[in-house]
């Protein structure tokens, strides 16, 4: 059996793999999200580069680890048209953002990096979810704010837990809203890396 590492601090990354009973551990990779903004001013680019820093990050850090080993990383962001929304910093942004995205879609984006810590080969892709949220009062916005939920979290709410009051629809994968896309890494590790989560 492989050993799978996580290079993400989402708890909401965790929680998929927890549910689908994966086995696996987290790396903290400290990587600065706002040196690459800049750079990469699409959002699909800037998703693929932030994960594909984050796994050869981990790849560095982990340098000991057994043969066979595979890294999983991902970044996720917010666009809504044509603009990147990150993450907000205090309750005030949190609900600037969330009001923005009311009553609209927005695309969600996840980059993903996956690679082996004995392979030179790195597999990055991305997946897009568009998001539709209802109509909110400022009232909603503010009782969600209090949830704490906006705290870390791609365009200031997380769909699995009360945001989903608020979330009208969802044209994609539902994984992919959580932050990782759950189809195509399981594609990746069975036909790039020979891991076959269904018998992990």
């Amino acid at each position: 059996m492989k050993k799978i590492i996580l290079a993400s601090k989402s708890i909401d990354r965790s929680k998929i793999l927890n549910r689908l009973n994966i086995s696996f551990e987290i790396l903290n990779t400290n990587i600065n999200e706002s040196d690459y903004k800049d750079q990469y001013p699409d959002p699909i680019d800037l998703v693929k580069e932030l994960a594909r820093v984050k796994a050869l990050k981990a790849k560095e850090l982990l340098k000991s680890e057994e043969i066979g080993t595979i890294i999983i990383a991902a970044d996720t962001i917010v666009e809504l048209n044509g603009k990147i929304i990150g993450k907000a910093q205090n309750e005030k942004k949190a609900f600037q953002i969330i009001k923005s995205l009311a009553n609209r879609s927005h695309n969600l984006i996840t980059g993903i990096a996956l690679t082996s810590i004995d392979d030179p080969k790195i597999i990055v892709d991305y997946d897009i979810t568009v998001v539709t949220l209802t109509e909110l009062s400022d009232d909603d916005i503010r009782n969600y704010i209090k949830s704490e939920e906006w705290k870390g979290r791609a365009g200031a709410y997380s769909i699995r837990d009360r945001a989903s009051l608020f979330i009208k629809e969802i044209r994609g994968s539902p994984s992919n809203v959580i932050g990782l896309p759950m189809h195509k890494i399981f594609k990746i590790l069975k036909s790039e890396f020979n891991l076959n989560l269904f018998e992990n």
